[in-house]
């Protein structure tokens, strides 16, 4: 099993357990974080949700061999695939969710925590967005999260270079709410999902609900055109070969498109 859930005083955990593979995320295993939030919805047990990885990696992000057995053909087949589902699962939770990063989180290892309410990070952790890079789109509507969070300027070179930064810098634009010591990082974030479980539910869910509701409608909307063009751009020349030359381990040539 590729994700590990289990629920302990109210905190359920989802776990990336892929470590021979970076914890990249494969559509089985977004199949099942969407379907732990979708459960966790309605399950009185849990108050909080939990994410982490290992200790070496959080996640790799998308598994593109196993993206590329079943790729969308269609933009609506994009929009629906399991890895916007989960992203719809998470960004739409009105339980505080809470996550522990600690090495590599690329693409949607650091989409995703835009939408979570608390973020500690690792001193480890590096963050990633290479998805110019591979002839695609942000998705999570972090084409619009990002630049209010961080400022234009900044969302820019992270999105548009796509280069990698530490878990300092990531604090710095509100991306982390806090670095912590690697060895200390699954402490620190368990015990704060632990406060967070022992505070009414109500009052939490309706904090939250309150601080992101007005933007519900316009990450919705952006969600669903960034499924849209990531869809339309999956099949570019572009994309293809930058995914020919990530299997090919050598270094994607784009000068022949304009």
């Amino acid at each position: 099993m590729s994700i590990l859930t289990t629920i302990d005083q109210g905190v359920l955990t989802i776990e990336f357990d892929r470590l021979d593979k970076k914890n990249a995320i494969t559509s089985a295993m977004y199949t099942q974080m969407a379907e732990a939030f979708a459960a966790a919805a309605g399950d009185d047990a849990v108050r909080v949700i939990l994410i982490r990885g290992k200790r070496e990696v959080f996640t790799a992000g998308n598994d593109l061999e196993d993206f590329m057995q079943r790729p969308p053909r269609t933009a609506e087949e994009a929009a629906e695939a399991p890895a916007f589902r989960f992203l719809r699962e998470i960004s739409e939770a009105a339980k505080p969710v809470v996550a522990a990063v600690s090495g590599p989180a690329i693409g949607i290892g650091t989409t995703l925590l835009l939408h979570c309410d608390l973020v500690y990070a690792a001193d480890s952790a590096r963050f990633s967005l290479p998805f110019v890079a591979l002839g695609l789109c942000p998705e999570a509507a972090s084409s619009l999260l990002l630049p209010r969070l961080a400022g234009y300027q900044r969302a820019a070179e992270k999105l548009l270079l796509g280069e990698p930064f530490d878990a300092a810098h990531a604090e710095q634009i509100g991306l982390v709410t806090r670095v912590v010591p690697a060895a200390e990082l699954a402490d620190v974030a368990l015990a704060q999902a632990r406060k967070l479980a022992t505070l009414p539910a109500s009052s939490l869910r309706e904090t939250k609900r309150l601080m992101k509701g007005g933007d519900i409608a316009a990450v919705r909307t952006r969600m669903a055109e960034e499924g849209q063009v990531f869809g339309r751009l999956l099949q570019s020349p572009e994309a293809k070969e930058a995914f020919t030359a990530f299997f090919e381990k050598r270094k994607p040539d784009f000068s022949r498109f304009s």
